[in-house]
C-alpha cells in the first residue's frame, strides 16, 4: 500500500538504496537488488538523473549525469525501473535540448542561465492543444508504425501519429479535435484483451535501435550543394560519412552547411562534446537561418541536442544515443532525416572517462576495448529503409560524424574505428584552411565508396558523362600534384607547354569548381545540374587548351582569353533565370578558340 515504506523500496514501492562510493561521475550504490541494466535511477536529495551501467550482486555502478559535487556515502538512491528513454511526439521540433532531453529553453525560464542540479523539465510542452486529424476510423485493426492521424507541428513538417511498435489490436474511441499530449485520443484493444491508452506521443528507450521491415541498398544521392561533396565524393541518403579534421579546419561550418542545404526533411544537430562557445554559436545562429527551399525559419524543421565540454561527462555519452532516437523517429513516419554529430571524439572521451573510472582494461590510447563495436552500433542506426506498418512507406537516417584527432592525426583509434564503419570519407585540411580554401576538404585523401552505388542516379538525373568527368578531374589534381613536386625542384619555368596547361586547368578545378564560399549568397549552394555544366565547361576548356597547345599556340595567349574570366565567375552566376549563361560560355569558349591561330589571336 503506498505511503508503507517496506525495506529496500520507497513508499511509492521503488527499488531504494544508499551511495556506497564516489569517483566523479560514477556512483556505486548498495542495496538495489533486483535492478536491471540501464535502470535510471535518481541520486542524493537533489534527485540527480543516473544511469545504472554494471551490476554485481545488490551493487550497482550508476553513471550519473549530472555534477556529483557534495554527494556523499549514505545518500540514498532511488531506481525508477525504467531505461533511459525520450518522450517523441509533436513539438520536438523547434527544441533545444541537453544529452537527456530536458529542454534548455525552459530550464533557462525557470531556473535561469545556468542548470539547476536535479532540475527536471517536461521534454514536451504539456499545455499546449494540437490539432489532431484521424486518418483511423474506430473498429480498424492496427499494428505498430501504423499512422492514426495527422498534427502540424510545423508550417514545413506534418507529424504523424502512429501506433507505437509492437502492439497490434482494434481501434477504440479514436476520435479528432484540439488535444495536449498528455489528453487520450483513444483507445487500442489487444488481442489478449487489454485496452491500451493512445495519445500524441510515445516513449521510446534510447539505446535500443527502432524495428524496420527492411534496409534497402543505397540509389540515390543526399545532394547538398556543396560540389567538393556531390561531385567528388557523394553520400547516399541513409548512409554514413565521416568529417576528421584539426581545430580550425571546418568541420563545424561544413556540418551547418549540409544541415540549412541537405535534400533531407528534418534535421538533427548534436552538439556533442564542442566548446561552449562554439555551441553558443549555433544556439543562436540556427533559429535565425532561413530554410532555403521555403524561406520559413529553418529550425522549423530542426532540432539541436547540445551538450558543451564544460557539461557532465556523462550526459554526453547519452547525448547521440537521443538524438538517433529522435531521428529514427521521424524516419518511420516517411521522412528523410539528416543527423550531424559534432563530435564523436569527443563523445569516445566520455567513454574514455567512465571506463577508466569504472577501472576497466584500458585499450589502444587508454580508450576502452569496445569503442569500435560503440561506434559501429551508432552508425548501424543510420540506413534507408521500408518502415513498419501496414503501409510500404520508406524513410532514412543520414549520419554525419565529425571526428576530432589530437593534431589532426588519422590515425589515431577513434578515426580509425569510424573509417571501418563509414563509407565516406571527408578529409579535411588544415593547410587548405590557411590557404583560406573552404571546404577544406583534401581531394586526394578523401573518398566515397557509395560511387558504383549512385552511378545510375547520376546518369539518369544529372548525365552519363558525369562518373567520367568526375573521374577525369581527379585524374588532372592527382597529376597536378605530381607535377608540384618537380615544380618545387626546378620551377614551373621549366616544364613544357603542355604541363603547364595540365597545372592551369587544375588550378581551375581547385579554385573554380571546388572552391565555394558559404557566406555568399549564390556561391553557398549549387544545384546538381549547375555544378555538372561547370565542370563540363572548366573540362572542356582543358581540353581545348590542349588542342591549342599542340597547335602552337603559347599558354600565355590562352591564359588572357576573356571568356578565362567568365568561367572563373560561373560559381557566382545565379541559377534563378535558369542555365543558359551556362550554355552561353559554352559556345563563347569554343569560339575563342576556333580564332586562335599559330601562336596568335585573331
Amino acid at each position: 500500500m503506498k505511503g508503507a515504506a517496506v525495506p529496500g523500496r520507497d513508499a511509492d514501492g521503488r527499488l531504494s538504496g544508499r551511495v556506497a562510493k564516489v569517483s566523479g561521475p560514477v556512483v556505486i550504490a548498495e542495496g538495489l537488488e533486483g535492478a536491471k541494466m540501464f535502470d535510471v535511477v535518481r541520486v542524493g536529495d537533489l534527485g540527480l538523473v543516473g544511469e545504472i551501467i554494471r551490476i554485481i550482486g545488490g551493487q550497482a555502478t550508476i553513471q550519473v549525469y549530472e555534477d556529483t559535487t557534495g554527494m556523499r556515502p549514505g545518500d540514498k538512491v532511488d531506481n525508477t525501473g525504467e531505461a533511459l528513454s525520450v518522450e517523441l511526439g509533436p513539438g520536438l521540433l523547434t527544441s533545444i535540448y541537453d544529452g537527456v532531453q530536458r529542454p534548455l529553453d525552459i530550464l533557462k525560464k525557470q531556473g535561469g542561465d545556468f542548470i539547476a542540479r536535479g532540475f527536471v523539465a517536461a521534454p514536451l510542452d504539456e499545455t499546449k492543444k494540437w490539432s489532431f486529424a484521424p486518418s483511423r476510423k474506430t473498429g480498424e485493426r492496427v499494428s505498430g508504425g501504423d499512422i492514426l492521424g495527422m498534427v502540424d507541428e510545423t508550417p514545413l513538417i506534418v507529424h504523424k501519429i502512429m501506433v507505437p511498435p509492437g502492439i497490434t489490436g482494434i481501434l477504440l474511441d479514436l476520435r479528432g479535435g484540439d488535444f495536449t499530449i498528455r489528453d487520450q485520443i483513444g483507445k487500442l484493444r489487444t488481442d489478449d484483451g487489454r485496452e491500451i491508452p493512445l495519445t500524441l506521443t510515445q516513449r521510446w528507450q534510447v539505446r535500443v535501435q527502432r524495428p524496420v521491415k527492411r534496409k534497402l541498398p543505397p540509389k540515390t544521392p543526399l545532394i547538398t550543394g556543396q560540389r567538393v561533396i556531390d561531385g567528388f565524393f557523394p553520400v547516399a541518403k541513409g548512409g554514413t560519412a565521416a568529417i576528421p579534421g584539426p581545430f580550425g579546419s571546418g568541420k563545424t561550418v561544413t556540418q551547418q552547411q549540409l544541415a540549412k542545404w541537405a535534400e533531407a526533411d528534418v534535421v538533427v544537430y548534436v552538439g556533442c562534446g564542442e566548446r561552449g562557445n562554439e555551441m553558443t554559436e549555433v544556439l543562436t545562429e540556427f533559429p535565425k537561418l532561413e530554410d532555403p527551399k521555403s524561406k520559413r525559419p529553418l529550425m522549423e524543421r530542426t532540432i539541436l541536442i547540445a551538450n558543451t565540454s564544460n557539461m557532465p561527462v556523462a550526459a554526453r555519452e547519452a547525448s547521440i544515443y537521443t538524438g538517433i532516437t529522435i531521428a529514427e523517429y521521424y524516419r518511420d513516419m516517411g521522412y528523410d532525416v539528416a543527423l550531424m554529430a559534432d563530435s564523436t571524439s569527443r563523445w569516445a572521451e566520455a567513454l574514455r572517462e567512465i571506463s577508466g573510472r569504472l577501472e576497466e582494461m584500458p585499450g589502444e590510447e587508454g580508450y576502452p576495448a569496445y569503442l569500435g563495436r560503440r561506434l559501429a552500433e551508432f552508425y548501424e542506426r543510420s540506413g534507408k529503409v521500408v518502415v513498419i506498418g501496414s503501409e510500404d512507406k520508406e524513410g532514412s537516417v543520414s549520419v554525419i560524424g565529425a571526428v576530432s584527432p589530437p593534431g589532426g592525426d588519422t590515425s589515431e583509434p577513434v578515426s580509425q574505428n569510424t573509417l571501418r564503419v563509414t563509407r565516406v570519407f571527408w578529409a579535411l585540411d588544415a593547410s587548405l584552411a590557411n590557404r583560406r580554401h573552404f571546404p577544406s576538404i583534401n581531394w586526394l585523401t578523401s573518398y566515397s565508396l557509395y560511387m558504383n552505388d549512385l552511378s545510375d542516379w547520376y546518369n539518369e538525373k544529372v548525365s552519363k558523362a558525369w562518373i567520367g568527368m568526375r573521374n577525369e578531374a581527379m585524374e588532372l589534381l592527382q597529376k597536378e600534384a605530381e607535377l608540384q613536386e618537380i615544380v618545387q625542384l626546378v620551377g614551373s619555368d621549366a616544364l613544357p607547354e603542355r604541363e603547364k596547361g595540365v597545372l592551369d586547368v587544375a588550378r581551375m578545378v581547385r579554385e573554380d569548381y571546388l572552391q565555394q564560399s558559404a557566406y555568399d549568397d549564390v556561391d553557398t549552394y549549387s544545384s546538381i545540374q549547375k555544378q555538372y555544366l561547370m565542370l563540363r565547361n572548366i573540362l572542356k576548356f582543358g581540353e581545348l587548351e590542349r588542342d591549342a597547345i599542340d597547335r602552337g599556340v603559347p599558354l600565355a595567349r590562352i591564359v588572357q582569353l576573356p571568356v578565362r574570366e567568365k568561367l572563373a565567375r560561373m560559381k557566382t552566376t545565379s541559377e534563378k533565370n535558369g542555365l543558359q549563361p551556362f550554355e552561353d560560355i559554352h559556345q563563347e569558349m569554343l569560339t575563342a578558340f576556333s580564332d586562335l591561330k599559330g601562336g596568335e589571336v585573331a
